[in-house]
């Protein structure tokens, strides 16, 4: 049944239909648009690849930072006691 897989007579029905269905002008929009998106997915895939190969060496001669320590309920601020009202501003202007 499935023997031939796809023959050249299949290739050019499917061809007539994408014509019919998406018109001429918009083919040539189309296959642009995916010629972009190849050339960009190709130059990430060759970005990664070289960036992996510099990462790998590089990376067992940096130390790791330490993280900061963290806040204490008491410690935090908040806007209102962080900003003097209006009358402390009237009171330390004088």
């Amino acid at each position: 049944m499935l023997r031939n897989g796809l023959e050249p007579w299949h290739l050019i029905v499917v061809a007539i239909v994408v014509i019919v269905l998406f018109g001429s002008k918009k083919l040539p929009e189309a296959a642009r648009g995916l010629g972009k998106s190849m050339r960009i997915l190709k130059s990430e895939a060759k970005a990664m690849k070289t960036d992996d190969a510099g990462a790998a060496s590089a990376a067992p001669a940096s130390t790791p930072t330490p993280a900061p320590d963290a806040l204490t309920p008491s410690e935090v601020v908040t806007a209102q006691e962080a900003a003097p009202t209006a009358q402390q501003a009237t009171t330390t202007a004088k």
